[in-house]
């Protein structure tokens, strides 16, 4: 769980609440697949207070020494391309040819690829930007970043993940799905140029969302806010599959073949998906045994029906409690 500057970890067996006091901001999480069961933290501040946070929690849980287990570091970008993490100068401060660069953009979301141990995540400022910082041995000193703006015609970024190819992925709110694959990048990426996020447009590529959409433009008019990827196929759609939520749509997006379809929940009217994870409780049981599990937020649409109002959907007040939507794809429609 987030706080200003905690995590918090609940153990359902025996009911505990244990807290784990931060020196950062924490936000998104995400594990890594280290030895140390790595947790990173995003903490989506800007300028100065912009760094990346971890928990080595098989270090806390041995040790409960919450102040041992834990670091940040700066994000600083090599953009005097020497290939290694030097002095550098702070974020709005003129640029010196001789330093690397700290930049002020936050990690929203954040992943952690097992490609190579890199971390990555998405800065929500305009455009959109996605980061990818290489710890390297000694985190807190020699950490690097990549920036990559979105380019044309994307923009609006918020939720973000990472496929097991280490091909990051992001929904947008110009109505798209979209990748960006570092592989794909043909030249330098660090020097002159690289804090600015403007050196490999080349690594990625759109996928419009359906629906109807604004004279002009091909993504549909959506306002997609979370981004999750089925690394292990749980839903059923093939290993990999980035989902998006349709906030605009009653639905989550889903990536498949090239194509991106629609899963719409049709009632209560007003789901609006926040959250996005998987789940498998059986193996052998198939279709049945696993799922994707999916928060609905009650704060923004207008004509939510209430499930659980004398009424759902009548005129005048009607109570909505928040939602958890559990979604299973049947291999044929009479598969039981």
């Amino acid at each position: 769980m987030q706080n200003s500057r905690q995590v918090t970890v609940y153990e359902p067996k025996t009911k505990q609440f244990t807290f784990i006091d931060t020196c950062f901001g924490t936000h998104h999480l995400n594990f890594g697949e280290d030895a140390n069961h790595t947790l990173w933290l995003s903490n989506n501040l800007q300028n100065e207070l912009a760094i990346v946070g971890w928990v080595n929690t098989k270090m806390f849980w041995q040790t409960r020494d919450a102040g041992k287990s834990q670091g940040w570091t700066p994000l600083i970008v090599d953009t005097n391309g020497n290939g290694k993490r030097d002095a550098w100068v702070e974020p709005n401060q003129p640029a010196d040819a001789a330093k690397d660069t700290r930049i002020g953009l936050g990690f929203y979301g954040i992943a952690y690829s097992p490609v190579d141990g890199s971390i990555w995540g998405s800065n929500i400022g305009h455009p959109g930007y996605v980061l990818r910082l290489q710890p390297g041995p000694n985190p807190p000193e020699t950490a690097l970043t990549e920036v990559y703006k979105v380019p044309p015609p994307g923009y609006g970024m918020r939720g973000f993940d990472i496929d097991r190819k280490g091909v990051a992925w992001v929904t947008l709110a110009s109505g798209h799905i979209a990748s960006f694959d570092r592989r794909k990048c043909k030249g330098r990426l660090n020097g002159p140029g690289a804090a600015e996020g403007n050196l490999c447009p080349e690594g990625w590529t759109f996928y419009p969302l359906p629906g109807p959409s604004f004279a002009g433009r091909d993504g549909a008019a959506e306002g997609p806010y979370y981004t999750w990827v089925d690394q292990h196929d749980i839903l059923g759609l093939g290993p990999d599959t980035p989902i998006g939520t349709g906030n605009f749509s009653d639905s989550l997006h889903a990536l498949t073949y090239g194509k991106v379809v629609e899963l719409r929940v049709p009632y209560p009217m007003g789901f609006f998906a926040k959250g996005v994870d998987g789940r498998i409780d059986d193996r052998t049981a198939g279709w049945k045994g696993k799922g994707l599990w999916v928060t609905s937020g009650n704060r923004t649409p207008m004509h939510i029906e209430g499930v659980d109002a004398p009424s759902p959907g009548a005129p005048g007040k009607t109570l909505s409690s928040p939602l958890v939507v559990h979604f299973q794809l049947r291999p044929d429609p009479l598969a039981r």
